[in-house]
């Protein structure tokens, strides 16, 4: 058994999460999470809301409320959606915890002794309109590199390059939207990454191969243009605060961290949170101090890798303390809706509280995961969407398992039917089911979503084939006992199905699995080995027949979900 720590990217606080945020980091996670404790491996998968910086501050303001207050209802607001997906967090905390403010300025400190952390007087945007300096996200303009005219301060959405607010082109307040802007001086504190550069080149190198390309191509494009010193505090007044025994002028200015500087901190403060609830039987350290015995997994979104692959791993390096550094980064491209941006100003997409609203969870998490977007960037339509659950879902699936119950009560009641000995059809069977397990386990412990979606789908058509050749609703007319043995072989691989199809769709999982009467039934995974004999439910066994596990989507449904969230067949 392994130790394994899984880390998703850290929801922003503001607002409601779309289907590409969901499947970009959260939802692949906890798949592998819950594959993983399947599997019999020690597992945990921390989380939590990203909750400083300016977005929160201005959401706060727009709502007349108190920055504490909004991030409190925020974070209530987005856990009851995870809940609804069922994403299995060992712990979702909070970055606003005093956890993290004491880690965070622990980091700090360890720097500063270590010589990485430097007080600079900067020039940096004031606007008199607003009676105060303005931290990068404050500041809105024109990015100087693609031209996008609602690039923030701190980075382009749409370019995704870094930025200092004084790059950009027009800029604006995002506080009173005024351009009377004055450039003025004051201090921060700087790290110094360009001392850290070489360290985190070696570090990368040694990890580079082992990652997916998309992660290994960003890291080594940001080393290749050489690491910069960043600027780590801001002038606010929500977020870690400067500590006084060590900067007593800034401090007393107010100077807070950097949201992205406390932010991965809070993966370390989110476990100590969890810790910190039962201390007798939890330690935070041991996952992340001297922790060489753990496989620690990061899965994120591209726009999160630079900060996960050099900027946080300098952090680390520059702390000179043994903190757990990333294995392996499992990163992802967009998901767009019909190749566009998900807009909740322009009613375009799907956000992850409405998905819950029109369908079951199992849904989205069987088509997000089946078509993540790996390699490149994937596209969400109603049209994509309704075909693949209605075929893979509603077709091969809930149909199998229908028919096959339906049918066996029909025609021998309420008890697995015994019939004849396993035959030739049944080795064959059971050959080709244990050949696809092995594969589909292969894919998921290598994160290759689409293919192990591929392989899991292959192992749901495998039953169908079976029951079409065998076709038992013709055997039963010259031959009980075959028709028996065709229906209890079926039911097996039912609850086969049940078991390996847990990571995907969890609420399915159980509606099968419950089918069947079995006091006894521990089994939290099946091998290739166990999965050929395809006997884990014996003859005699009560079974019931389960609702109609996935209704079919039918056009109406699509036209009234493409008028509520925008898109249409020709788009």
């Amino acid at each position: 058994m392994a130790r394994h720590l899984i880390t998703s990217a850290l929801p922003y606080i503001n607002g409601i999460k779309h289907l590409g945020n969901m499947v970009g980091s959260m939802l692949p996670a906890d798949v592998y999470s819950r594959y993983l404790r399947q599997r019999g491996h020690d597992v945990l998968y921390i989380c939590a809301t990203d909750e400083h910086g300016t977005p929160a501050e201005l959401a706060a303001k727009e709502a007349g409320i108190s920055v504490a207050e909004f991030c409190a209802q925020a974070h209530d607001a987005q856990k009851a959606v995870y809940d609804g997906f069922e994403l299995s967090f060992d712990y979702f905390g909070r970055s606003s915890s005093a956890q993290n403010a004491e880690i965070t300025q622990h980091f700090a400190r360890q720097l500063q002794e270590n010589g990485f952390i430097e007080e600079r007087a900067i020039r940096q945007v004031y606007s008199p309109a607003d009676g105060r300096f303005l931290p990068d996200r404050y500041v809105e303009g024109t990015c100087p590199h693609c031209g996008y005219d609602k690039a923030r301060g701190d980075q382009c959405e749409n370019c995704t390059r870094v930025l200092d607010p004084t790059d950009l082109i027009e800029p604006r307040s995002a506080i009173s939207g005024s351009t009377e802007l004055e450039v003025r001086e004051t201090k921060h504190l700087f790290l110094l990454q360009s001392k850290l550069q070489h360290e985190v080149e070696a570090w990368v190198a040694r990890h580079e191969e082992e990652w997916p390309q998309l992660a290994s191509s960003i890291a080594r494009k940001w080393l290749t243009e050489g690491l910069h010193d960043r600027a780590i505090t801001r002038d606010l007044d929500w977020g870690v605060p400067v500590p006084a025994d060590t900067w007593p002028e800034l401090a007393a200015e107010g100077k807070v961290f950097y949201v992205w500087f406390d932010a991965p901190i809070e993966y370390i403060a989110s476990t100590k949170e969890w810790a910190d609830a039962d201390p007798a039987n939890r330690d935070f350290k041991s996952w992340w101090y001297e922790a060489e015995d753990v496989r620690y997994t990061q899965f994120m979104a591209k726009d999160n890798v630079p900060f996960h692959t050099v900027m946080f791993p300098a952090t680390e390096l520059g702390t000179r303390e043994p903190w757990k550094m990333v294995d392996y980064v499992k990163a992802f491209n967009w998901l767009t809706y019909y190749g566009g941006k998900f807009s909740t100003s322009q009613k375009r997409g799907v956000f992850t509280d409405q998905a819950l609203e029109i369908l079951p969870a199992d849904f989205w998490r069987y088509f997000l995961i089946a078509n993540a977007p790996e390699s490149d960037d994937s596209s969400f339509t109603w049209e994509h969407f309704a075909a693949t659950v209605n075929k893979d879902l509603g077709g091969t699936l809930g149909n199998f398992v229908n028919r096959v119950l339906t049918f066996s009560r029909k025609k021998f009641g309420d008890e697995v039917p015994a019939g004849s000995p396993a035959g030739e059809a049944e080795a064959k069977l059971g050959e080709q089911i244990a050949e696809l397990l092995a594969e589909y386990e292969g894919h998921m412990e290598t994160l290759q979503y689409r293919k192990a979606a591929a392989a899991l789908r292959a192992l749901w058509s495998a039953g169908n084939a079976y029951l079409d050749e065998k076709a038992p609703w013709l055997e039963v007319k010259t031959d009980l006992e075959a028709a028996a043995l065709t229906l209890r072989t079926a039911m097996n691989l039912i609850h086969l199905y049940s078991v390996v199809s847990e990571p995907f769709i969890p609420a399915s999982a159980r509606a099968m699995r419950s089918s069947f009467d079995l006091p006894g039934d521990t089994a939290a995974w099946v091998t290739p080995e166990q999965a050929r004999a395809l006997d884990a439910v014996p003859a005699g066994t009560p079974f019931t027949v389960p609702p109609v596990l996935f209704a079919r989507v039918t056009e109406e449904d699509l036209e009234s979900y493409r008028e509520r969230f925008g898109g249409s067949p020709e788009a």
